[in-house]
C-alpha cells in the first residue's frame, strides 16, 4: 500500500467526480431511432486524493472501466451520441476544472497529467513502432520544447525505471513477453510526467508472478513520481494489495467506499460481503469469512431494477429498496455504504 495517508489527511484532492452518470444509445426500428439507454454509470461519486490510490472493483459489466474513460474525455469522441453528465474535477493548480464539459481541444492541455495504463499489453501497443518511439511518442505529442536527444535520453532513463534494459528501444513489441509489454506500457504513462494514471485492469492479463513484480514496481513508482492511481480491477486481493481506499461498484453505482482494511475485512454492504466471501484466504485461522452465495441473474443495465440495482438479489432487501437509488452514508470512520440496513 502507498504512503497516501498522510495526503489524504491534508485534503489535498487531485480528482473529483460527482454524480456521474454515463448512458449509451440504444437503437432501434426501421428508422434506428434511439429507442433507450444503457445506464453503464448511474451516478458515480468518489475522490482520489494526490498520492494516493484508490481501488475500484465491482464484477464485469458493473461500469469500471467506463468511469475511467469517461475521466479521461474520450467517450465522446469515439461514441458521440453516448449521454454523460455529472462533474469530473481536476485540480489544476488549486483550480477544480471540470474536465466532463470540456471539448476535444481544451482537453489536450490536461492529456499529459492524466495518463492510462490498458488491461491488454499486447493490444495496447503499436507493433510497427519500436520501442523508443511508442515511450517518446507523447513526449512530442505534449512537450515540443524537448529535443530529439533529450526525448531519447529520457526514453531510456524511462525503460530502466521500469526494469528494462535500455538497449530494448530498438525492439519490437512482438519481441517482448506480457510482463514486458505491460512494463513498456506503464514507462509510456509516465513519459509526460502525469499526476494521475488511471489504471484499467493492468495485470489481469498476466501471469501470477509476474502481477506481482508489475504491482511491487507501480508501488515503487508511485512513491518515487508522487502518483495518484485509479486502479480499476476485478481481483480484491489485487486491489486489497495496492489501494489505500476502496470503492465497490455494483450496475453503474457506488455500493460501499472506505479504507482498503475496512472494505476487505469488514464489509457492510451485502454485495460487498457476497464479493469477498468469494476471495480464497490464505490462512483461514486469521481470516474468517462466511461463504455467501447470491441468488437469481445479474439484472441488466438495459433494464435496471427500480430503486437499489442490487434488491433483486439481495438477501435483506426490503420494500421500499425499490423506490430511490439509496445514498451513501457514513457507518463509522468514514465507510460509505448505499444500503440503509447494512449493519
Amino acid at each position: 500500500m502507498s504512503t497516501a495517508s498522510a495526503a489524504s489527511s491534508q485534503g489535498d484532492v487531485l480528482l473529483e467526480v460527482k454524480d456521474l452518470k454515463v448512458y449509451f444509445p440504444i437503437h432501434g426500428g426501421v428508422l434506428q431511432r434511439r429507442v433507450g439507454d444503457v445506464k453503464a454509470v448511474d451516478g458515480v461519486s468518489f475522490k482520489v486524493m494526490r498520492g494516493e490510490t484508490l481501488g475500484l472493483v465491482g464484477e464485469s459489466g458493473c461500469g469500471k472501466t467506463t468511469v475511467g474513460r469517461a475521466i479521461i474525455n474520450v467517450l465522446r469522441h469515439v461514441a458521440p451520441e453516448v449521454t454523460i453528465a455529472g462533474n469530473i474535477l481536476f485540480n489544476d493548480q488549486g483550480r477544480m476544472v471540470d474536465l466532463a464539459h470540456l471539448n476535444k481541444k481544451e482537453m489536450l492541455r490536461y492529456r499529459p497529467r492524466i495518463q492510462m495504463i490498458f488491461q491488454d499489453p499486447y493490444a495496447s501497443l503499436n507493433t510497427r513502432l519500436t520501442v523508443r518511439q511508442i515511450v517518446a511518442e507523447p513526449m512530442e505529442l505534449h512537450m515540443p520544447e524537448l529535443s530529439q536527444k533529450e526525448i531519447h535520453g529520457r526514453v531510456e532513463q524511462l525503460l530502466d525505471k521500469v526494469g528494462l534494459q535500455p538497449e530494448y528501444a530498438m525492439r519490437f513489441p512482438h519481441e517482448f513477453s506480457g510482463g514486458q509489454r505491460q512494463r513498456i506500457g506503464i514507462a509510456r504513462a509516465l513519459a509526460t510526467n502525469p499526476d494521475l494514471i488511471i489504471c484499467d485492469e493492468p495485470v489481469s492479463a498476466l501471469d501470477v508472478s509476474v502481477q506481482a513484480q508489475v504491482i511491487n514496481l507501480m508501488e515503487d513508482l508511485q512513491d518515487e513520481f508522487n502518483l495518484s492511481y485509479l486502479f480499476i480491477a476485478h481481483d480484491l486481493s489485487v486491489v486489497e494489495h495496492i489501494s489505500d481506499r476502496i470503492a465497490v461498484m455494483y450496475l453503474g453505482n457506488v455500493a460501499e467506499l472506505g479504507h482498503a482494511e475496512q472494505v476487505y475485512f469488514s464489509p457492510k454492504h451485502p454485495y460487498s460481503k457476497a464479493l469477498l466471501s468469494a476471495v480464497p484466504v490464505a490462512d483461514p485461522s486469521q481470516v474468517s469469512r462466511q461463504r455467501m452465495v447470491l441468488e437469481g441473474d445479474i439484472p441488466t443495465p438495459l433494464a435496471k431494477p427500480s430503486g437499489c440495482g442490487f434488491r433483486s438479489r439481495c438477501p435483506i432487501a426490503r420494500p421500499d429498496c425499490a423506490d430511490e437509488i439509496p445514498p451513501l452514508e457514513d457507518k463509522g470512520e468514514g465507510q460509505l455504504v448505499a444500503c440503509p440496513y447494512s449493519d
